[in-house]
């Protein structure tokens, strides 16, 4: 018998969380960057409002401005008892292979920068065969990852692992200005920044069903 999971994406809500309207579904997911400046008190003000919406699973991953999930890393996760919260890691969340890592090329000081390279290309190589669901915070290469100043600025050995794991759906955000959707090659790309450039939570929360 067919199940049909209905996944509700955002990212980039920056402490904004309040603001914003989340449609209904079975999966909350969101891409990172939870806070403005990494404070825990955000992250628990955050992890209180995931407790008040209705949907049965919400799966985190921490992105560039979240330090505290960087420099503090269990008292961050201990705060966040609304959510499955992945770094680096896997789980099966009704019945979908998720992977989750908020790692991206060098940005400024941001949190969980690495530079491109062999240190990067590590994290990717640790993204499991069967992943239907991969979070990362930034962008793949040449993937709604086109900044204001007209810069591709993904990841390029992350398209790489993209390639050879062929998730049925990639969700991030970090770009806010390439706010959207595209497909390729089997794979919806889900760039779901809820802030815009300017930081106002003006973009709506992206939806995608899966039967499975």
């Amino acid at each position: 018998m067919q199940n049909t999971v209905r996944l509700v994406m955002i990212s980039d809500t920056h402490g904004l969380h309040k603001s914003i309207v989340v449609p209904d579904g079975d999966i909350l997911v969101h891409a990172g960057d939870i806070t403005m400046d990494g404070r825990i008190s955000d992250v628990a003000s955050f992890n209180l409002w995931l407790g008040t919406l209705p949907h049965r699973y919400k799966v985190v991953i921490a992105g560039n401005h979240d330090f505290c999930f960087e420099r503090n890393p269990a008292q961050s996760r201990a705060c966040l008892t609304n959510a499955i919260y992945l770094q680096d890691e896997a789980a099966e969340v009704a019945g979908l292979n998720f992977y989750g890592s908020p790692w991206q090329p060098w940005f400024f000081d941001w949190a969980f920068n690495l530079p491109r390279g062999p240190e990067l290309k590590a994290r990717w190589d640790r993204i499991q065969s069967g992943t239907d669901v991969l979070v990362t915070h930034g962008p793949p290469k040449d993937c709604l990852d086109m900044t204001v100043r007209g810069e591709a600025v993904g990841c390029d050995d992350l398209m790489t692992a993209v390639r050879r794991i062929k998730p049925r759906l990639h969700v991030f955000g970090h770009i806010h200005e390439a706010y959207g959707t595209t497909s390729s090659k089997g794979t919806l790309f889900v760039n779901a920044c809820t802030c815009n450039i300017d930081y106002e939570p003006v973009n709506r929360a992206l939806i995608h069903t899966f039967d499975i």
